[in-house]
């Protein structure tokens, strides 16, 4: 045979090869299953505002992860449901999509009531759930990964720089107005800041809950004149923001006069339309979309990318992002995507996150963070006044009670809701 012909011969031979194992590969590639996983948010009622930014940021994740490969080869399939802003049918979902889905993670819930009822849900079925908001703290679960704030990672360091940067200017005399929302956030928290502001030598001049979804603010605004408080706490959640904002601008409180620092204030509530100016208050998150370390920079740009030049990103979001990608990891390092397996690899995940560096701690199933406080700014974002400067320990029970004496205190909570 000539030379010629054998390499006509050998290229023909190659070819044939080459769409065989194509053709296998795509075989292949439809046999291997996708691995679901399930994301619970609302996408109606009153919730759906805060939450379909959150399933966003979980879908960038999970489009990141099955371009590098997957998971072991596998893709992740979100199966979104919609929890309708309503605990109970939250709770069935949850139980729909382990049940009959077959997923092998949950992501989801934003109130307490939420994740409360979802709670025995997980634990019966020895499954996991990624909770990525800030809340009160007083629980923990084997099968919950908190990866937001408790009161110990932001609420009570932020109110220390307070008193110290604030007000009357580290005079520890402060006069300090604490309004909330009429629900266990709120109220948990407020136990919390007394604590430390009576051991600090500050006064509480006042302290008023809102019920949920009530506009009526004209009456405690106008308590908060009559007392001259030097600072304002707010705890004040939802819709329930932006009248008690736009009262204080209409009376003339503005931030040079009475700073607010503010513990639900977000990029994405700022970005609202009915929202008022809060230009010169504060507010304490964990994440800043304004954060200038090199990866936050880049996650801001993908998402951009994938969801609009104008998207913007609060603390919620790049939690939730994280927690798919610490589901990931874990699951990589398993071998497997089947939650008994996760659950002994999950508790060993650290990620160099858009926020910072956030480890998983074993002893809570918290996640360390670094407290900031940012000052608002009138385009909505926020110039970052102070940070903790490393990631603080989770301590979902403040240990200055011991679990049994804040369980006897939360008793008192009965009827209040979550």
């Amino acid at each position: 045979m000539k030379t010629s012909q054998r390499i006509s011969t050998a290229l023909v031979l190659l070819v044939t090869l080459s769409i065989a194992a194509f053709v296998a590969w795509q075989q292949y590639s439809a046999a291997v299953p996708n691995i679901k996983v399930g994301i619970l948010h609302s996408l109606s009622g009153a919730m759906a505002t805060r939450e379909k930014p959150l399933v966003d940021a979980l879908q960038l994740a999970i489009e990141e992860t099955n371009a590098a490969g997957g998971i072991g080869g596998q893709k992740i399939e979100a199966v979104v449901v919609d929890c309708r802003s309503d605990p109970i049918y939250c709770a069935q979902q949850a139980e729909h999509l382990i049940t009959e889905e077959k997923v092998k993670a949950l992501f989801g819930c934003w109130t307490s009531a939420c994740r409360k009822a979802v709670k025995p849900v997980v634990e019966k079925h020895q499954h996991l759930l990624f909770y990525s908001v800030q809340y009160e703290g007083m629980e923990q679960s084997p099968n919950i990964i908190y990866t937001g704030a408790v009161p110990s990672q932001l609420a009570m360091p932020a109110v220390y720089w307070a008193l110290d940067n604030l007000g009357r200017r580290g005079q520890r005399d402060e006069r300090v107005y604490l309004v909330g929302s009429d629900y266990a956030f709120s109220r948990i928290v407020n136990i919390l800041i007394k604590d430390m502001l009576d051991a600090q030598g500050a006064t509480v001049v006042g302290e008023s809950y809102l019920p949920l979804e009530s506009t009526a603010v004209a009456e405690l605004v106008a308590d908060i004149v009559k007392q001259r408080p030097s600072i304002v706490v707010n705890t004040v959640d939802g819709d329930d923001i932006s009248a008690f904002f736009r009262e204080l601008n209409r009376v003339g409180v503005t931030a040079d006069k009475i700073p607010v620092l503010s513990f639900s204030i977000t990029e994405v509530e700022l970005a609202a339309k009915d929202t008022p100016s809060l230009a010169g208050h504060y507010a304490a998150r964990n994440y800043f979309q304004s954060i200038q370390s090199p990866q936050n920079q880049v996650f801001v740009q993908r998402f951009r990318s994938r969801f609009g030049q104008q998207a913007v990103l609060d603390g919620p979001m790049e939690a939730s992002y994280i927690n798919l990608k610490l589901w990931a990891q874990a699951a990589h390092e398993a071998g497997s995507a089947e939650p008994v397996q996760v659950q002994r690899t999950i508790l060993r995940q650290s990620l160099l996150a858009p926020e910072g560096v956030v480890s998983l701690d074993p002893a809570t199933h918290h996640s360390w963070k670094i407290a900031r406080v940012g000052k608002v700014r009138a385009d909505g974002q926020f110039d970052i006044v102070w940070d903790s400067g490393q990631p603080l320990e989770p301590a979902p029970f403040p240990a200055y009670r011991t679990r049994e004496e804040w369980s006897q205190l939360l008793q008192t909570f009965v009827g209040i809701r979550p």
